[in-house]
């Protein structure tokens, strides 16, 4: 288990404000218990793999607490998040499916647990947190696709001060993964990146700005020590088209070397959605040029308009992918709370084992979320994916996720 902060003198300070002035510290707090059953299995027998199969089940318990602030020019807080989760079936044979921590000896621990704190200070428009982060930006994308959310230890600074402006920044030094406890340095993930290190700084800084209801535009700035630079620009429109709408998200990055890296990436990605009556139809582009594949931190989700769930992001060295994308929202047919979701993604033009290459990936999910009565809260969600590819093993995936939110503040 581990503690994030709890000695920092902004949660000392937090803890000796007479009871007063922590008015709004308490009226305005959040309280609620996330609980999540998951199964996982991952069948690789199509590529004759030396695992055949991964399949796990487990159970998983995240308690969140959110205080308000304190009364006063600088206004004082507190975030605390618990999480523990629990095998119900696994086995060395099976394990590898991101739920469960292994031992030393590659066998599927019982349970895993984490309890992160994190201080916080707002002043005007802006507020600083500084302990447990789990941080959502285009350059460090905390991952959630499994049974408990990735979380990091750093100080993070967001700025509201002038409207329609956004300016964030901050400094991220520990990473505890999906299915761990444990704290740890960073490290980069990509294709054909090598001489990176294990470090405990990543810096970043982003400026959003929302011209008007219908334009976003984006620019953050990633700095992982040692290993790379990055620059990401990000354009979001939206114009109604007939009588529905048309969303427009253009992405572009570029990652350089740091330190002994050989990082050079330059990545190209457009997607366009159509919505009309519940229906929604989408096509992305994604285009990768450089040495290497799109860089980011270990663990975590890569802001790429073709990051799926098993490839998972199409990004090896001048790779180009296509994605076609459907979803119906069933709200429009008097049925709030059910979705459809089906694509498919298709990639060439790389290399694999010095041979040319090819890969495509298909994802279908269907979920249901209860909207009122005693099962409100609840919901179910069922996602199936096959991933083709020359060099690489072929997957047939399925996973079935059951969570249930119970509001406690």
């Amino acid at each position: 288990m581990t503690m994030s902060y709890t000695h920092s003198p902004l949660f000392l300070a937090l803890m000796g404000l007479p009871l007063i002035a922590q008015a709004g510290f308490l009226e305005d707090g959040k309280a609620s218990l996330a609980i999540t059953n998951y199964y996982f299995n991952s069948d690789y027998r199509q590529s004759g793999a030396s695992q055949s199969k991964r399949d796990e089940w487990a159970q998983g318990f995240l308690l969140r607490y959110e205080s308000g602030f304190t009364e006063g020019t600088v206004g004082f807080g507190v975030d605390a998040i618990g999480m523990l989760g629990i095998k119900l079936d696994s086995s060395p044979e099976r394990i590898g499916t991101g739920l469960l921590s292994a031992d030393n000896d590659g066998n599927p621990q019982d349970d895993y647990s984490e309890l992160g704190l994190t201080a916080k200070a707002r002043l005007s428009k802006s507020t600083l947190r500084v302990g447990t982060l789990m941080p959502k930006m285009p350059t460090v994308l905390s991952n959630e696709s499994r049974l408990l959310p990735q979380t990091f230890r750093g100080a993070y600074v967001e700025s509201k001060e002038f409207d329609g402006l956004t300016l964030d920044g901050g400094r991220l030094t520990q990473n505890s993964q999906r299915n761990d406890s444990s704290s740890d340095d960073m490290s980069v993930t990509g294709s054909a990146i090598t001489g990176g290190r294990f470090t405990d700084a990543f810096d970043f800084a982003g400026a959003r700005y929302t011209w008007n209801d219908s334009l976003t535009t984006t620019y953050n700035y990633g700095h992982l020590d040692g290993n790379y630079k990055q620059h990401i620009v990000n354009l979001v429109h939206t114009l109604p088209v007939a009588t529905g709408r048309l969303k427009s998200d253009l992405r572009y990055a570029r990652s350089t070397d740091d330190g002994a890296s050989n990082v050079d990436n330059t990545a190209l990605g457009a997607m366009f959605t159509y919505s009309l009556s519940g229906h929604a139809v989408s096509v992305a582009y994604q285009k990768m040029r450089g040495d290497t594949g799109f860089p980011y931190i270990n663990g975590t989700d890569a802001f790429l308009v073709n990051y799926v769930m098993l490839a998972p992001d199409f990004a090896n060295p001048d790779e180009q992918s296509w994605q076609a994308r459907y979803s119906y929202d069933f709200a429009a047919l008097g049925i709030p709370g059910l979705n459809f979701m089906t694509r498919y993604v298709s990639g060439d033009g790389f290399e694999r084992g010095g041979r040319s290459a090819k890969e495509w990936e298909r994802n279908s999910e269907i979920g249901y979320a209860f909207q009122n009565g005693m099962l409100k809260n609840l919901s179910i969600i069922w996602r199936n994916a096959t991933y083709r590819s020359a060099g690489a093993s072929d997957i047939d995936q399925n996973r079935l996720i059951l969570s249930y939110t119970l509001p406690l503040i």
